[in-house]
């Protein structure tokens, strides 16, 4: 049996390749609007957080043999309680990574850094009407680091999210509530819209717009920082869902 780490759309689209083959499999998410986009691309789901003992009670209780990990990116946490996970009951572990995009990207305007931290130091030198493109988490870092400026948070539109968003301060002003992914031209609009002047965004890959962002920002002469994505030794990986044939246990 497989367990999926869910917690990106491509987690989704791995359970239709194990449905499509026959497979046996159980898909973990972390939230409620996470099993809301799950339900129809999964029988058995697990809803909540799984620490090392949580999921290694999973694993011996329900026979699993092989760990699909195709948690977000910058879940470095939950990837390597997987990791440790599969080591210590010696079962398979297949991450699935969406492969980085920075290389691509022409525009010289951006500024890379390694953490949210530095992301905020280069945001305060350089904007003031500061767009938020990492989503809610984290968002009370960015409102502790950049106090004296203007932050604009585009995040799910959910009453939990929402709630968190104005218990940390921001208003109807600050908050743009929408599901991505976006195209370039409603980020271009959106830009526009706000005044914004710098971007802060995450190294994502093709499904989560994350070109889109960064194109926006180079019609518009707008600088953009992005948070490369933590480095972490995955024994195996794989960048196509179709190879989870070829992989599969």
């Amino acid at each position: 049996m497989n367990l999926v780490l869910g917690g990106t759309s491509d987690s989704l689209e791995i359970c239709d390749k194990l449905k499509s083959i026959d497979k046996e499999y159980t898909l973990s998410v972390t939230t409620e609007y996470g099993r809301d986009l799950a339900v129809s691309h999964a029988e058995n789901i697990i809803l909540g957080k799984l620490d090392i003992e949580s999921m290694q009670n999973f694993i011996k209780t329900n026979k699993v043999d092989q760990i699909i990990d195709a948690t977000h990116p910058y879940a470095v946490e939950v990837s390597k309680n997987a990791i440790e996970c599969a080591k210590a009951l010696s079962v398979n572990y297949l991450r699935y990574e969406r492969k980085s995009l920075i290389e691509q990207i022409k525009y010289k305007n951006i500024h890379i850094v390694d953490t949210l931290e530095d992301a905020c130091d280069v945001a305060d030198r350089l904007g003031k009407n500061i767009f938020i493109g990492t989503g809610s988490k984290n968002l009370d870092v960015y409102v502790k680091r950049l106090k004296d400026k203007n932050l604009i948070a585009r995040v799910l539109p959910t009453s939990e999210v929402i709630i968190s968003c104005e218990e940390l301060g921001l208003n109807a002003d600050n908050i743009i509530a929408m599901k991505g992914p976006f195209s370039k031209s409603i980020n271009e609009e959106t830009y526009k819209h706000y005044n914004i002047d710098l971007l802060i965004t995450k190294e994502s890959g093709i499904a989560g717009g994350f070109l889109e962002k960064i194109d926006a920002c180079e019609t518009l002469g707008i600088p953009a920082v992005i948070i490369r994505r933590s480095t972490v030794n995955y024994p195996n990986v794989i960048n196509d869902i179709d190879e989870i044939t070829e992989s599969i246990m």
